[in-house]
Parts: C-alpha cells; structure tokens; sequence
C-alpha cells in the first residue's frame, strides 16, 4: 500500500464524520438533502483535492477548489424549493456548500477550519432556528 494511504483514509473519514453530524441534523427536520447527501457532498470535495497530491501545483489546486465551489452551489440549488412568496431550503443548500469547503479543508490538513466551520453550521442551524421561527412568525402573522 501507498504511504498515503492510511492519512488519506483519516481525512476522509474525518470529513465522514463531521459531514454525518450535519447531515444527521437536516434529517431530523425532515429536509430533502440530509444524511446520505451531507457525508457525500464532504467526501467527493475531500477526494478531489487528496487526489492532487500534496506536492500539487497551486494553480491546479486552485482550479479543483473553483470547480467544486462552483459544482456544489449547483448541488444546494436542488435544494431550495420557492411556493409562491416562500422559499424554503435556503439554510440547507448553504449548508451543503459548506460540506464542500469542509471537506477541502480537511484535505489541505486544516483540521481547526473544518471542525469551526462543522461546529458553526450546526449551532446555526440548530440554535438559531428558535430566533428564526419567532422571526417569520412576527413578519407574517397567521391569517
């Protein structure tokens, strides 16, 4: 086996297990990208930029990173739905553009970034989400 094997195996399962966490959470309210698709999104950006190697060209990583940046903002439009004056998934989809740059981060060995990034959605995801319902609540009133 490859020397890199084994390191590369732990960042993508590192990525596997933060992208899980995440993906856990959208799940349990009930979103369309959730479990299988958080851990998917994180590991597919974490292997393409392991595939570059670390001695890679910096515009070559560059291009890889514009790539996914790109591809996975197209991935998180599949999420957001709009019925009529809602759109719903808004949330979701910035949270599956984060799984990509989570798992690039983990990828370029920036450990600190991926696990504050990870940290930071959920929080906001979850503890920001009573704010938000009092929030919409108040703009539109039940009729």
């Amino acid at each position: 086996m490859p020397p890199e094997f084994w390191p590369d195996l732990q960042r993508i399962g590192i990525t596997y297990l933060l992208m899980l966490i995440i993906g856990w959470d959208r799940e349990q309210e009930a979103h369309s990208a959730g479990l299988r698709t958080f851990p998917i999104v994180g590991i597919a950006s974490c292997g393409y930029l392991l595939i570059l190697g670390t001695d890679a060209d910096p515009a070559a990583r560059s291009r890889v990173l514009q790539g996914l940046i790109t591809g996975i903002g197209f991935v998180g439009g599949g999420a957001i739905l709009k019925d009529g004056l809602n759109v719903k998934g808004m949330a979701t989809a910035a949270s599956i553009w984060n799984a990509g740059v989570i798992g690039a981060a983990v990828a370029m060995n920036r450990y600190s970034i991926a696990i504050a990034l990870a940290a930071l959605n959920l929080f906001t995801l979850r503890a920001l989400l009573p704010l938000k319902t009092r929030l919409d609540r108040k703009d539109h009133p039940p009729s």
